[in-house]
């Protein structure tokens, strides 16, 4: 209720709940207060089923006992004064205290308060950890007062920007939060791949310290804090990267695998994939599909790059809203102008057409769909292969039998070639030349290339 005058003071609620001086600030005011107590008040009266003015005269006789007590205790001075040289012996000093953690967070309040800025509060935090009592219930007691700034501070937006830096868009702050709570799973998901060091980059100043921090098992809830904030932000409206729509494919793919390789340690892992889901459906959207298209070189092109975008969505709806649009283009009359009468000579066409079946197999897109991409494809191949009747052109060249057999079982495998019309017009021709007598003696005086050509033609399902 009291966000936006801490907003404006840069505090936290821990700090005004710890420092006479903001209490004093608060009360003068005049109507902070007073506002703030009304709007709680008429939902817990509805709640209740009492009046307002009742939970009024409620809510306002405890916000003045609470502002009473903490001024009371500024004047007698009971709250210590602590540093990083002597937080240890203050924690140990108020182990026996009833009110211990009230004692100490007033201290660690009056300590960051001299902070200029959110990181900088973050830094004397550390400080203050880093000279905590080694172990028993005073270490407990130091590390619990100085786990509610910090989770208070990363869960407020400007917070976050003044520790990770003002200058992110969602995607890197997002990046930099993960890499904040997961320090640790992120730097073992780089040494498998380093590609991951673009998009999740290093942190650097106090984030760095926290990072390290949070690697020790101390500050549960502020680890906590961050993963519900990426998540909540993944399922928001708010492109990762609104001026780059490539960039946005590579980040949320980076993303995924940090949260996916730190769940269930920082939160569910079905959060997580929830919350991938959810992100992936704006990413098979027109809006972002059309933006993600534009300038594109070609259709060719255009058909890679959306079978890029069906590898890096998640959820088998938004699999399946790739896959159309996949299909869409693949069926296009300018898709299919360019790959018959485009550049480039057949074969390498028909190694392109091969190239994007072989992605739309690591796509991992639902059977029906895949399929229905396949020998979409296919049929594009067929009448690049009609046009130029390349099947017959090789098996009459003037070339060794085995050469002939080699290009024709390449293109049967789907290598040089898509599946499909192409695919089976070769093993019609392979079978048709390993009929003929002079190709058997041919092969037969070459006991050598035997053993290649058995496995192209297990793989061409010619051969058991």
């Amino acid at each position: 209720m009291l966000d936006g005058w801490l907003h404006r003071k840069s505090v936290t609620p821990f700090e005004l709940l710890h420092r006479p001086d903001l209490v004093e600030q608060l009360e003068a005011s005049g109507v902070e207060v007073q506002h703030a107590v009304q709007k709680i008040a008429i939902p817990e009266a509805q709640a209740r089923g009492a009046t307002t003015h009742e939970m009024v005269r409620t809510f306002q006789a405890l916000a003045d006992r609470a502002i009473e007590r903490i001024l009371r205790d500024g004047r007698k001075n009971v709250f210590p004064k602590v540093d990083g040289e002597n937080f240890a012996r203050t924690a140990e000093a108020l182990n026996d205290e009833p009110e211990r953690g009230y004692l100490l967070g007033g201290g660690v309040a009056a300590f960051i308060g001299s902070g200029a800025n959110w990181a900088e509060k973050v830094g004397k935090l550390l400080d203050l950890a880093d000279g905590a009592p080694e172990a028993g219930r005073p270490r407990g007691l130091a590390l619990q007062v100085l786990e509610q700034p910090l989770s208070e501070i990363v869960a407020i937006k400007g917070g976050l920007a003044g520790l990770l830096g003002p200058d992110l868009d969602l995607g890197g702050s997002l990046a930099a939060m993960t890499r904040v709570a997961a320090a640790g799973e992120v730097s073992a998901l780089m040494r498998f791949d380093p590609s991951l060091n673009k998009q999740l980059p290093a942190l650097e100043g106090e984030a760095a310290r926290l990072a390290t921090w949070l690697q020790r098992d101390a500050f549960e809830s502020v680890r906590s804090s961050l993963a519900r904030r990426v998540v909540h932000e993944l399922t928001g409206p708010r492109r990762l990267r609104p001026s780059d729509p490539e960039g946005e494919i590579d980040v949320l793919r980076a993303l995924a695998m940090a949260l996916m390789a730190a769940a269930p340690k920082l939160l569910p892992a079905q959060d997580v994939q929830d919350a991938i889901i959810e992100r992936s459906k704006a990413l098979v959207g027109s809006d972002f599909v059309s933006v993600y298209l534009d300038g594109r070189a070609s259709a060719l092109a255009e058909v890679a790059a959306l079978i890029r975008l069906a590898e890096n969505v998640a959820g088998v709806a938004n699999k399946r809203a790739a896959a159309r649009w996949i299909i869409a283009s693949v069926g296009a009359l300018r898709f299919e102008k360019e790959m018959r009468q485009g550049g480039g000579s057949p074969p390498a066409r028909l190694a392109s057409l091969a190239e994007l079946q072989k992605a739309v197999r690591r796509a991992s897109l639902p059977e029906a769909e895949e399929q229905a991409c396949l020998v979409k494809i296919g049929e594009i191949g067929a009448m690049v292969e009609a046009d130029c009747k390349l099947v017959m052109a090789v098996a009459r060249a003037e070339a060794s039998a085995l050469q002939r057999l080699t290009l024709l079982l390449r293109l049967a495998t789907g290598e040089t070639g898509p599946s499909g019309v192409v695919a089976d017009k070769a093993k019609a021709e392979v079978m048709r030349l390993l009929r003929a007598p002079e190709v058997r003696a041919e092969l037969a005086g070459r006991p050598e290339t035997l053993e290649t050509m058995r496995t192209l033609m297990v793989e061409a399902g010619l051969a058991a």
